[in-house]
């Protein structure tokens, strides 16, 4: 399959399976460089599995083709981390900075592309807010300067301020700083206003293309097997 020269990722027939049940088959998509691709779909779809495939975690049948040189952010939905460890934001940023071996200003800068301050950071990770901890994990994936971010649901858990919050800055991220943003959500209204593709995930219905196109309320019906509305913005940032 010929690669795009604009593409950061090719996907060609891709199929996971666990325990002889298919989760995944025969999906095939590609991604721009600085697209921000949304992946939607009923629980069980398998969007979380895809998601596992890309950053090579789980094995699988098929093709999946990174640009040469790719780095990646992940953003998993859960994190293996205590919030009641006396441990601060800025431990846990200095802790990335030693394994990876980046520089101080990348952690200043992933810093204000999140709009976090030095205050928020001083404090145990256990008492911050749900979407200053989200933002947080975010700077996290972004030390290292990653080409692509994989976020599963990142503004699951936190309320409405932290989730405004926390999507201006990935879409500062995106159009700003040309960092493709690869997005698993339910919220389809914050999909519609910040995608630039829709990848929809059903057993029978998969389906990719500008969210004007996939959201309707007929193919949302088909997905998810029930009647789906949502309030779209037409005023992006």
């Amino acid at each position: 399959m010929p690669a795009e020269l604009n593409s950061i990722l090719e996907v060609h027939a891709l199929k996971v399976t666990f325990d002889e049940r298919t989760v995944l088959s025969g999906l095939d998509f590609t991604v721009s460089r600085g697209e921000a691709l949304a992946i939607i779909g009923p629980n069980g779809s398998g969007k979380t599995v895809l998601f596992r495939a890309l950053i090579g975690a789980i094995p699988y049948q098929g093709t999946i083709r990174w640009a040469s040189g790719v780095r990646l952010g992940y953003v998993p939905q859960k994190i293996d981390i205590e919030r009641d460890l006396p441990i601060t934001g800025k431990d846990l940023l200095r802790a990335k900075l030693n394994i990876s071996g980046a520089k101080k200003q990348d952690i200043l800068r992933a810093l204000e592309r999140l709009d976090l301050n030095q205050d928020a950071l001083r404090q145990p990770i256990g008492s911050m807010s749900g979407g200053q901890f989200q933002r947080l994990l975010v700077a996290f994936a972004l030390i290292g300067h990653p080409d692509v971010l994989l976020l599963d649901e990142p503004a699951a858990g936190i309320d409405l301020p932290g989730q405004d919050a926390l999507n201006t800055a990935l879409y500062r991220l995106q159009k700003e700083d040309q960092v493709t943003i690869l997005l698993i959500s339910h919220d389809l209204s914050v999909v519609y206003r910040y995608a630039s593709k829709v990848l929809c995930l059903a057993r029978e219905h998969i389906c990719l293309g500008e969210p004007r196109v996939v959201l309707t309320p007929e193919r949302l019906s088909e997905l998810y097997g029930k009647p789906i509305s949502f309030h779209s913005h037409d005023d992006g940032l």
